[in-house]
């Protein structure tokens, strides 16, 4: 027997149900009844406020989703061949450097090579292949699967506080928890108590297993990017506007899928903050405690280098609100590229300074350790500093503040900073960012190139992505864009570039 309010919500399902409309914003139009509820609701209890406007997505029609998802008619990366290189290629470089390096040396193009040649010429000793097989620990396997879980577990459970994102381009908006940091002190609070009782043998055993960890995080990469993929195929999915080619090696390392979720667990957003920066930093740690077991003390350099990625890790955690305006999230879609990047790449790749020192352990002179740490502070506070600056222009434009910021708007209403740090270079938070990778493989000191793999590839990375960026607003925003470029010439660092 159906209650007078049960009745009504039936009838306001059913009439949502059965309205239609001729376009995507006549969908989205709201009567004013639906709106007074919607903006009471709001005030007594933004959260259900939230969840509510969550649900309350749009029914479109099969034309009106096909207008937005849009083919892709333009590749990046080098298109489906650099696509396919990346799918490849990468995978291959996290094995040569998780299995190519070791405390008899850190050679892993040179091994990678050796290995290669000898398996063409047919030089190799089946005994020894035998023994690399039967060597894998699964253990190792089960561990990084079981941790994984953890995260997801942590995410969905834990209380933070909820908030929604940018507006889709189907009107509506998507709620995000906020409780990074209680996932990493969770996890950690975990570990410690399961493994209090065996001393020091747990992070000693992670750290000499790494290998086997590399491997087992390839393979989460790999099947979280696989079931992306095939499920951005059911039902009506909000796709990246990059990753809608029909090349589907090419969709499936972009991402074809905008905003992948499960109910309220949003995939893309947890990636990108949870596994690669927890895993990190737990990996920081099992290197230095290695170390610590190896010389019983902690070199100066690896102090140096396990705090200031920690800090980098806490304060992106603290601060990850503001990945919800990043082009990862707004703009790219979710596959093997975001995937493999926070799975694999950044755990197993970005703790490569801690791990070779752990294995060639170095103190730094006291001049040294003066200019490393000039360095990260001063990188970190170009960092935040202009970061902060944007988001609270963009957030609070009224704020006193941001009353004497100069800028210039565009026809679409954007607003674009000419001055304060925005107005240095276009992005200049990106040297900072590079000028904190400095300090991170400074301390490994100069005898061998591969801890400073991380600083050469970063530098890689962004002056890509500000590429990608400079293309996708000179697209946006027209001849706006030219104007903005004008005022302010540089692209990453004053005077310079």
């Amino acid at each position: 027997m159906q209650t007078r309010s049960s009745r009504r919500l039936a009838n306001k399902r059913n009439a949502a149900n059965t309205s239609s409309s001729k376009d995507v914003k006549s969908t989205r139009s709201k009567s004013p009844a639906t709106t007074k509820r919607r903006a009471s609701t709001s005030k007594a209890n933004p959260k259900a406020a939230a969840k509510e406007a969550e649900k309350a997505k749009p029914t479109l029609t099969p034309r009106q989703w096909a207008a937005l998802n849009p083919k892709t008619k333009h590749y990046e990366f080098g298109g489906p061949l650099g696509a396919f290189a990346m799918v490849t290629c990468l995978p291959l470089l996290v094995l040569l450097f998780a299995f190519g390096c070791d405390s008899t040396g850190y050679e892993p193009l040179t091994r990678g090579y050796r290995f290669i040649s000898d398996l063409v010429q047919f030089k190799f000793d089946l005994d020894m292949l035998i023994s690399m097989l039967t060597s894998w620990n699964p253990t190792a396997f089960f561990c990084f699967i079981i941790f994984s879980a953890q995260l997801v577990t942590f995410t969905m459970s834990l209380p933070g506080e909820e908030i929604q994102g940018t507006e889709l381009r189907d009107g509506s908006k998507l709620t995000y928890r906020l409780n990074g940091l209680s996932v990493l002190q969770t996890s950690m609070t975990m570990i410690l108590m399961t493994s209090k009782s065996q001393g020091l043998y747990f992070p000693i055993w992670v750290a000499d297993n790494f290998r086997h960890f590399a491997v087992a995080s390839l393979f989460i990469a790999f099947l979280v990017s696989i079931i992306a993929y095939l499920s951005s195929f059911r039902g009506q999915k909000l796709l990246a506007l990059g990753g809608n080619t029909g090349n589907t090696i090419y969709d499936f390392m972009i991402g074809r899928e905008l905003n992948p979720r499960i109910n309220t667990f949003d995939v893309k957003y947890f990636t990108e903050l949870r596994p690669g920066l927890i895993a990190w930093f737990f990996l920081n740690i099992c290197m230095a405690i290695k170390q610590y077991s190896t010389l019983q003390r902690l070199t100066n350099s690896m102090i140096l280098v396990v705090l200031f990625q920690a800090f980098y890790i806490l304060d992106a955690l603290w601060n990850e609100a503001s990945i919800l305006s990043t082009m990862d999230i707004t703009t790219d879609g979710f596959g093997f590229m975001l995937a493999f990047g926070n799975f694999c790449w950044v755990p197993m790749m970005y703790s490569l300074q801690a791990r070779y020192l752990s294995d060639f352990p170095l103190d730094l002179p006291y001049w040294l350790v003066a200019v490393v740490i000039t360095l990260e502070v001063g990188g970190y506070y170009i960092f935040r500093a202009s970061n902060s600056q944007k988001d609270s222009f963009r957030q609070k434009p009224d704020d006193p503040k941001n009353k004497d910021l100069e800028y210039i708007t565009t026809r679409s209403g954007s607003r674009l900073l000419t001055s304060g740090w925005w107005g240095k270079a276009r992005h200049i938070n990106y040297l900072g960012d590079w000028m904190m990778s400095i300090a991170w493989c400074l301390p490994c000191g100069f005898s061998s190139v591969i801890p400073w793999f991380y600083c050469i590839y970063f530098a890689i990375l962004l002056i890509h992505r500000e590429r990608r960026d400079d293309a996708k607003c000179r697209d946006k925003y027209g001849k706006d864009w030219d104007r903005y470029c004008e005022k302010v010439p540089y692209r990453i660092v004053p005077g310079v570039y």
